[in-house]
């Protein structure tokens, strides 16, 4: 196989659905991140959605190199778990690193803005 036209139909759709999930997730995480109001939803945003839709994007481009060529394609696998679990660990030190620069400056209003008071 040598074109896309060669895939047979049902990978084709596979490969299509996954781009299309992947790409969908990506905006949004996109949207968020430009959009959401303080450091801790603006960094929800990305770490979530953003690494499923790269995710589902790297799944289809494993798919496809594995229809395409003999033998299983396992690079894009093994992106895709380093991705899975680098993303929520950095965005875990990020916060952590955050809630106490917030604590050692004000330790009275270490509480975001938009949550209520306990």
């Amino acid at each position: 196989m040598s074109t896309l036209t060669d895939l047979p139909p049902l990978a084709d759709a596979l490969i299509a659905a996954m781009l299309i999930v992947g790409a969908a997730f990506a905006l949004v995480g996109s949207w968020g991140l430009a959009k959401l109001g303080d450091f801790y939803k603006r960094l929800h945003a990305p770490t979530k959605a953003t690494t499923l839709g790269v995710g589902g994007v790297l799944i289809a481009s494993a798919i496809y190199f594995t229809v395409r060529e003999p033998g299983i394609s396992v690079h894009q696998f093994v992106i895709t778990v380093a991705l899975f679990l680098t993303a929520p660990v950095s965005a875990h030190l990020l916060m952590k690193a955050t809630l106490r620069a917030a604590q050692r400056e004000e330790p009275a209003t270490a509480m975001m803005k938009d949550e209520p008071e306990r």
